[in-house]
Order: C-alpha cells, then sequence, then structure tokens
C-alpha cells in the first residue's frame, strides 16, 4: 500500500513497527518509517537494482 506521498513499506520488512519504505523511480527514495522526519536516501534506480539484485544472489 502506498502513502500518499508514493513511499510504500518494503515487503523484507516484515510486521513490526520499524519499517523500510521506498518510492522507486528515476530516483529511489529510502527512509525509515519510525524517523520520517529526519529526510530519506536518494539513490539512482540504477544503482537501487544492482543493490538489490546483489542481495538476491546471496540468498
Amino acid at each position: 500500500m502506498k502513502t500518499v506521498d508514493g513511499y510504500h513499506k518494503s515487503s523484507y520488512s516484515g510486521h513490526s513497527g520499524e519499517c523500510v519504505e521506498v518510492s522507486e523511480g528515476p530516483v529511489t527514495g529510502v527512509r525509515d518509517t519510525r524517523y520520517r522526519e529526519l529526510g530519506r536516501l536518494d539513490v539512482p534506480a540504477g544503482e537501487w537494482a544492482a543493490l538489490l539484485a546483489s542481495m538476491r544472489v546471496g540468498r
């Protein structure tokens, strides 16, 4: 489910109150749901895709 500002909870976050949200596009925004006011980490889409691919290989 997307938030008003276009973020959605990571499927890896589980059901705890400590989650990661992402907003995907040309630049992917990553933020902590507990501390949204502290900002976000912006990552170019290609780098985000490479990170996810590298995590899948390690499974």
